[in-house]
Formats: C-alpha cells, sequence, structure tokens
C-alpha cells in the first residue's frame, strides 16, 4: 500500500495540528488506517487507527480525548486532528495502513501493509 503523508511542523504547547494521510488504493481494498509515532530515545508508540469501513476508533490513552481520528472515503484520505497538544507529543508521526482483518493487531504494528514517510511534530513549551 502507497501511502502520502502530510501535515506536520511546529507548534507551541495547547496548539493544534493536522496531519493527512492518503492512499491509492481501490474502494475497500484498506481494512484499518492510523498513527504510530517516534520520539527520541523512545520505543515506536500507537497513537490512533481507525477501521475504514464502520469509523470505529481507537485511541492511546496518551491522546484519547485530545487526537481525533477520521476519514474520507472519497478521498481515500485520513486525518489526525490534534488539539491541546504537548511537549510529548513531540515525536515524528507515521501513517500506516492494514489490508487484512485483525483490529487487535493493528495496534501492534503487526500485519501493516504500508507504512508513509514519516512527518515531523514538534510541540515546544
Amino acid at each position: 500500500v502507497q501511502l502520502q503523508a502530510s501535515g506536520g511542523g511546529s507548534v507551541q504547547a495547547g496548539g493544534s495540528l493536522t496531519l493527512s494521510c492518503a492512499h491509492s488504493e481501490r474502494a475497500g481494498a484498506v481494512f484499518y488506517m492510523g498513527w504510530f509515532r517516534l520520539a527520541p530515545g523512545k520505543e515506536r508508540e500507537f497513537v490512533a487507527a481507525i477501521a475504514w469501513a464502520s469509523g470505529n476508533t481507537r485511541y492511546a490513552d496518551s491522546v484519547s480525548g485530545r487526537f481525533t481520528i477520521s476519514r474520507d472515503n472519497a478521498k481515500n484520505t485520513m486525518y489526525l486532528q490534534m488539539n491541546n497538544m504537548k511537549p510529548e507529543d513531540t515525536a515524528i508521526y507515521y501513517c500506516a495502513a492494514k489490508k487484512t482483518l485483525g483490529w487487535s493487531l493493528f495496534a501492534e504494528a503487526s500485519g501493516i501493509d504500508g507504512w508513509g514517510k514519516g512527518t515531523l511534530v514538534t510541540v515546544s513549551s
């Protein structure tokens, strides 16, 4: 799966940013999409995911209530709206897509079929 990510940048604590990620697969081919992040000195962390057909979502506890994941079927694009951002949100964010069933596996990055190029998000205090 080819993914094209965009967005990111620098923001002060409490600010907002939006990331987007588009896929080029045929309709119905992608089951789940989501975001992971990699911060300096830390392991990769699951951020959020969305089931493409149902719109069901899941979030990491660290971002729940602040981040919102959504998708636009017509544009084959997923969005991550990040509000009330914190310095600890600073990381490189990667979008990912999965074409096989296994909702619970997505957060473990198991069976991922494609990764987008990372986009840097920096939150200053």
